[in-house]
């Protein structure tokens, strides 16, 4: 378990592949961002994506996954979120693509009303197979203290 204060500010870790299917796009799409250009590849190619274009909320999914399912076993003692700042997406995701995500502490401190935690802030970017930010976002992760624990 990797607990508050094994957290070092500069710590970089690195998740994935995750491949994208046109599939995927439009299951997610159909039942959570039903626009024509996530359902459809013709409507995609009648917009500014020229094509078939996740939802930037599927990004958003895929990259929860990589980071929840890509620790190695080295689980981190998260307590949730109370959100994330600074959540931009960058450039579409297409079938075909490969994901990864990258993870910086960039900040942290612990908890003043809660001694049983701390807050670290992350600099989160997914990329694509030709190394494109095609996500990015500041997560604030409430992680427990091992003197709690």
């Amino acid at each position: 378990m990797k607990y508050f204060e094994d957290i070092e500010i500069g710590d970089l870790a690195e998740y994935g592949p995750l491949d994208v299917t046109a599939e995927d796009i439009k299951r997610f799409a159909a039942e959570y961002d039903p626009q024509p250009f996530h359902l459809d590849e013709e409507a995609g190619k009648a917009t500014h994506f020229g094509g078939l274009a996740a939802s930037g909320w599927h990004t958003a999914a895929m990259t929860m996954k990589l980071l929840i399912a890509g620790d190695g076993g080295e689980h981190v003692a998260s307590l949730g979120s109370p959100g994330f700042d600074d959540l931009r997406w960058r450039r579409p995701v297409r079938p075909g693509d490969r994901l990864r995500v990258t993870s910086e502490a960039i900040d942290k401190k612990p908890s003043e009303s809660r001694p049983d935690m701390g807050v670290v802030r992350f600099q989160v970017n997914t990329l694509n197979q030709d190394d494109e930010v095609v996500m990015s976002v500041i997560t604030i992760a409430m992680i427990a203290r091992r003197e709690a624990a």
